[in-house]
């Protein structure tokens, strides 16, 4: 239905152009790959998402920045799914190797969590009292 729609309005002469019939296949094929890339365009947004949401609520305290946490990481290491936009298909669409992003986000998981423990022992420590000494005048008298 949206072939014959496109294939009418693009020979109509009311339009802004017209062109020969037999110029058919080559517009179906542009037309093919306008949806190639906007469906690509939608994998590496799904992507970057779920990349956002691993790194942004690591550390999360609230349950729902935990749960939004868990489900990215769970949806990285889904190895079964058939779906379009599982995370495998996606690399493999858009030409990424699944295991080096995935190893990335575990050495950067990794680095966060052993800076996160080491600021958490030095915000638990208690803080120094800060004593300003006050400087005393010291005066000479001329009398001596």
């Amino acid at each position: 239905m949206l072939k014959k729609s496109i294939h009418e309005t693009a020979f109509g002469t009311d339009g802004w152009f017209s062109f020969d019939p037999d110029d058919a296949g080559l517009i179906e094929a542009v037309y093919k790959r306008t949806i190639r890339e906007g469906e690509e365009k939608l994998m590496l947004a799904v992507l970057e998402n779920a990349v956002e949401y691993f790194q942004k609520y690591l550390l999360a305290r609230k349950p729902s920045g935990n749960q939004l946490f868990r489900e990215a990481e769970e949806w990285f290491l889904d190895k079964d799914s058939e779906s379009l936009y599982s995370f495998e298909n996606i690399c493999d669409t858009l030409g990424f190797h699944p295991d080096h992003i995935w190893k990335g986000l575990m050495v950067w998981k990794d680095a966060k969590l052993t800076l996160g423990s080491v600021e958490a022992q030095i915000a638990g420590r208690p803080k120094l009292a800060r004593n300003r000494v006050k400087q005393t005048s010291v005066r000479l008298s001329k009398t001596a």
